[in-house]
């Protein structure tokens, strides 16, 4: 697959070139000096907070933590919860058997292989192999899961425990985003019911990562820095690896915490909030001896569900300063730029008067 015009028969994933225990990586991996990962010059003074969830059923701290929650949204863009009431065996058992997904053959998995952005279920790996010119050191199963009754039919049936394991993952996820935006409503002191109807008939896209080990880590990415499209994500992680860039422009280490989820904020929510609230910017690291899984809960609105910045946060001071857009919008973005050269979120931004 040195070309993006090669056939599907010819493709060959990182898992793949870590199976074959290769002692360099292929030059579409390599990036470009000045966009490679490097260790930081300057002291990272930024902390990332964990949020308590379960502050939030105590009157005398459901305050303080909204507070906490509003800082982070503002400053950073991203958080990470603790007893936010899913089970560690749930998670346990989704990456579980996300490693057994990638374990699979190469014939087996490839019968999901598809280059479509829009396919409601497909393998692959990089992040849109049919345009980057760089690809990433990853291989992902992406799959849309709610409502689950209407997806969960077309995902891996292999290995025979796929779908009801990460089916029960996908199900408390998807009660955790609610009252994730429910709480960050509130840090905007707009009704915490906001969007109510939109929410709940809104997507949710799985996507189920592999880094393999990488023997030259110091040249490639796992994924390339980008934000998310979508209101929130949450994220499930094996190890640390994820990175965030903070608002001095500098890359900061996600730690790995036990039992954790990571929560960021996506292009929607920067979007809804008129800018109060911050889509962050992030890449995947790799290592040379240690594979990571991640999961990837991405959070929006409905396919065609316009949305623009709320209404009750525009004023005089607070001019409306995006335009309205929807999911469908965004994938077609990443059809046809490569995500490296431009943020999508840069396309909706209005200009000053």
């Amino acid at each position: 697959m040195e070309g993006k015009g090669d056939s599907v028969s010819s493709f060959t994933s990182a898992v793949s070139l870590d199976q074959l225990g290769v002692s360099f990586i292929p030059q579409r991996y390599v990036l470009p000096p000045s966009q490679r990962p490097c260790p930081q010059d300057v002291p990272i003074s930024t902390t990332l907070p964990i949020i308590d969830m379960s502050n939030l059923g105590n009157q005398s701290l459901m305050s303080t933590t909204i507070d906490q929650i509003r800082i982070a949204c503002k400053e950073i863009g991203c958080f990470q919860v603790i007893k936010h009431g899913i089970d560690i065996s749930v998670m346990d058992e989704a990456l579980e058997v996300a490693a057994e997904f990638f374990n699979l053959s190469n014939e087996e998995k490839m019968r999901l292989f598809s280059e479509d952005v829009h396919k409601p279920v497909r393998y692959g790996t990089s992040l849109n192999q049919a345009r980057d010119e760089v690809y990433c050191w990853r291989d992902f199963i992406k799959h849309y899961s709610h409502p689950i009754s209407d997806w969960i039919r077309m995902w891996p049936s292999n290995p025979s425990t796929y779908r009801e394991k990460m089916g029960k993952y996908v199900k408390a996820v998807q009660v955790l985003q609610n009252q994730l935006l429910e709480t960050i409503f509130k840090s905007l002191v707009l009704n915490p019911d906001y969007l109510h109807e939109e929410i709940n008939g809104g997507s949710q896209t799985l996507a189920v990562n592999c880094y393999p080990a990488c023997p030259q880590p110091a040249l490639t990415l796992g994924i390339h820095p980008h934000s998310d499209y979508g209101s929130i994500t949450l994220l499930l992680q094996t190890r640390s690896g994820l990175e965030i860039k903070d608002k001095n422009n500098n890359w900061v280490p996600v730690p790995y915490v036990e039992g954790a989820l990571v929560v960021q904020l996506g292009d929607q929510m920067e979007v809804m909030s008129n800018g109060q609230h911050k889509s962050v910017i992030h890449r995947a690291t790799v290592k040379g001896a240690e594979k990571r899984f991640s999961i990837v809960s991405l959070h929006s609105f409905a396919m065609d569900r316009k949305m623009g910045p709320a209404l009750e946060l525009v004023d005089e001071q607070n001019p409306k300063s995006y335009r309205e857009f929807c999911f469908r919008e965004f994938l077609d973005f990443i059809s046809t730029n490569d995500i490296t050269k431009g943020r999508f979120l840069d396309t909706l931004k209005m200009k000053k008067p």
